[in-house]
């Protein structure tokens, strides 16, 4: 059926391929069918080109449609990586963003291991053996664990 469908098309199959995979991008989510539909139409418009050509086999296209759908997948993903700048840089690192903040010890700091309460979330901080109760800096993060120092007044 499908080579039916190819002989009918023609040139116009990689074009309605091409298509049919922008079309996916719409309803998959992500971004990355958009690089594969692309090479499709590309493929397409050699196709008009070369259709009636002897060199312009199946196989042909077929590498050539993998060739290019792999050299624009990469190609968009450094375009997107590129121009990706946003405004909150530790989004998706929430641990991270706490570096800086002061907070008071929600539970004492014994043999190295504590907890504050930042916001809602109450963290597991590592430092120096201090009581509940004292003001703590957030010096560095890794994972989920915080590590804190003493504010000096």
């Amino acid at each position: 059926m499908l080579a039916k469908i190819v002989a009918e098309l023609g040139p116009w199959s990689w074009w309605v391929a091409g298509l049919v995979l922008l079309a996916a991008e719409m309803i998959v989510p992500g971004f990355f069918l958009v690089w594969i539909g692309l090479a499709a139409l590309i493929v397409g418009a050699l196709s008009l080109l070369f259709w009636d050509s002897a060199f312009w086999v199946w196989e042909l296209q077929a590498i050539l449609f993998a060739l290019l759908a792999v050299a624009t997948t990469f190609a968009g993903r450094r375009l997107t990586l590129r121009n990706s700048t946003t405004d909150e840089p530790f989004l998706n690192q929430r641990s991270a963003s706490l570096v800086g903040r002061t907070a008071t010890l929600h539970e004492p700091i014994r043999e190295g291991r504590g907890r504050i309460r930042l916001d809602d979330t109450l963290w597991q901080v590592m430092g120096p053996d201090l009581p509940a109760g004292t003001q703590v800096k957030v010096v560095s993060s890794n994972g989920r664990d915080l590590t804190v120092e003493p504010v000096s007044v």
